[in-house]
This record gives C-alpha cells, sequence and structure tokens, in this order.
C-alpha cells in the first residue's frame, strides 16, 4: 500500500481496513489485507461496468 502510516492507523481505527490491536500495537495479517485489496479492485471494477 502507498499510504503513509498515520492513514493506515486511522483507517485502522475507524474499522475501514482489516487490522486489530494486541498490546496497544495495531497489527495487520498480511492475507487480510490482500483480500481486502481484492474485493476493493473487484468492487470498483463492477461499479465501473
Amino acid at each position: 500500500m502507498k499510504a503513509g502510516k498515520r492513514t493506515v492507523y486511522r483507517l485502522a481505527q475507524k474499522g475501514e481496513i482489516p487490522a486489530f490491536k494486541l498490546g496497544g500495537t495495531w497489527r495487520f495479517r498480511r492475507s487480510e489485507l490482500d483480500r481486502w485489496i481484492a474485493e476493493s479492485i473487484n468492487g470498483k471494477k463492477s461499479e465501473a461496468v
């Protein structure tokens, strides 16, 4: 992802990207992020049609 650290943490806090907090630190599972990105791309393609 080409996004700044603050942007990513803000999106995680809002629940807009898949993440969870572990001991006060945000954690991101690569598999969940990959799936989220793929779904976002597919959703945009459907809207364009």
